[in-house]
Order: structure tokens, then C-alpha cells, then sequence
């Protein structure tokens, strides 16, 4: 009999006393049975330990001390995971509803995907849907398609564990688009998995810190892709960005 893999799905959180609880809530009504739940908290100093003591039947793993920013804790979360695949969904964010895993798992077949990827919805702080993301997942992803943009949100991407790279460090706000850039880059098989896979809390520290976080992003196609390409590629990009802002008057 087939065994079906472990996902193993990681928070990342400080001071989430407002955030949290929603995030657990939506691991724990999950009907897939190989899932393991671990959260990074960066020393809260509000409710957000007692919160995950409280749900301690739904996390696997948890830990709580000082770290040196989102994608060091993210690390440490990949140090923690033992499954199969990794999923990030952060203090905040939710995955959609509760046949998610087990409907994209459903939906494949042996060998599975390297990479299994899908659609977004943003949030508020009452959990209350705001629109689609501004960027739609393409029906075939490839790392090279990662010259228009982050096609796919962070929340909506589950990488093998074995092909997983540490998240880069010298950057503060970018290092997730590089991850799963080369993530991409090692994959053999890449799924669309044609599902809404997450929903995601908007206002994070990506959106809090838009330009510093384009400039990263602009290095990171720069290594990847060229100067040439990468600023031809950003006329398109900045055309779509303020055609959506105008209509829809958010991003």
C-alpha cells in the first residue's frame, strides 16, 4: 500500500496573539492524517506562547527564543522538519479550507511532485476575503518564469523537502522569491495543483516595505537572469502593478 507523504507545514510568528489562533485553527481541521506542525516564534513577549500550548494536540514542534529576522526563523523551521514536503504558511495566514492537502494529494499521482504549486486569496484581519492576488499562477511554472514577477505567492508552494535550499540570508524582505526560484531550478516534476491553496494576511512585512523589497527582488533576477532581461522584463512588470493598483486600489 502506497504510503502518503508527511507534510510538514511551518509558522513563523512574533507577537501573533491577533494572527495566530486562525493559522492553527486551519492546520487543525485538516482530513489529511501525514501532517506535521511546527512553529517558530521569535521570543513573543505578548499571548502567542500560550496560544500554541493551548492548541499543543495540533503542534508537532515548537520553539520560542530570539532570532535574527523572518527568513532566519524560516530556517530554522527546515532544521525542525522531518516530512516530506515544506509549506510555510505564517502567523496570519490560513490554507484555504480543509480538503486542501488531501485533495491535492488526491489529485496526483506516484512519483510525487517536487513542487506543487496554486492560487491565493488576501485577507484582512477579520478573515474576511479582499480579492485574488494581484498575480495568477501560470498553467505551467517553470524557474525561468520568475522573470515576470513571483507568479506564485509563498503560501501557496509546497517544495520537497529534499530539494529545499537555506533561505539567503543577506536578504530582509526577498529571500522567499529566491527560494522558490531555485527550488524550481532543482525540480524534476512541477505540479499545478488547479487549487486556491492558501489565504493570505495582507499588510506583511513584504508590503510594509514594498521599495526595499523590489530592490532586493530586482538583485536577486539580476543574478539569475541579467541586466538586459531583467529590466526589460520590469517594463511589463511596473505596467501591470499600476494598471492593477488603479483598478482595484490596493497590491
Amino acid at each position: 500500500m502506497l504510503t502518503l507523504p508527511t507534510i510538514s507545514i511551518i509558522t513563523i510568528v512574533f507577537n501573533g496573539e491577533v494572527t495566530l489562533e486562525k493559522t492553527i485553527q486551519s492546520i487543525e481541521c485538516q482530513d489529511y492524517p501525514n501532517l506535521e506542525y511546527i512553529i517558530v516564534d521569535g521570543a513573543s513577549t505578548d499571548n502567542t506562547v500560550s496560544i500554541i500550548k493551548h492548541y499543543k494536540n495540533v503542534v508537532s514542534k515548537w520553539v520560542s527564543e530570539p532570532d535574527e529576522g523572518l527568513y532566519d526563523a524560516m530556517n530554522k523551521g527546515i532544521r525542525m522538519a522531518s516530512g516530506d514536503y515544506l509549506w510555510f504558511i505564517n502567523s496570519g495566514d490560513e490554507i484555504y479550507d480543509s480538503t486542501t492537502i488531501s485533495s491535492l494529494i488526491k489529485n496526483d499521482t506516484f512519483p510525487y511532485a517536487d513542487v506543487y504549486y496554486g492560487d491565493t486569496v488576501m485577507i484582512d484581519l477579520k478573515g474576511n476575503t479582499i480579492g485574488d492576488r494581484r498575480l495568477k499562477p501560470p498553467n505551467t511554472l517553470s524557474w525561468k518564469d520568475f522573470k515576470n514577477g513571483m507568479l506564485v505567492s509563498h503560501q501557496s508552494i509546497l517544495v520537497k523537502r529534499e530539494i529545499a535550499q537555506w533561505y539567503n540570508l543577506k536578504y530582509q524582505f526577498s529571500a522567499d522569491f529566491e527560494w522558490c526560484l531555485l527550488a524550481l531550478k532543482k525540480a524534476q516534476k512541477v505540479k499545478n495543483t488547479k487549487q486556491t491553496l492558501s489565504k493570505f494576511l495582507d499588510g506583511g512585512i513584504t508590503k510594509q516595505n514594498i521599495i526595499p523589497g523590489l530592490k532586493e527582488r530586482f538583485r536577486i533576477m539580476m543574478e539569475h537572469f541579467g541586466m538586459i532581461p531583467t529590466i526589460y522584463h520590469h517594463i511589463p512588470i511596473g505596467w501591470r502593478f499600476l494598471s492593477f493598483v488603479l483598478k482595484h486600489k490596493r497590491f
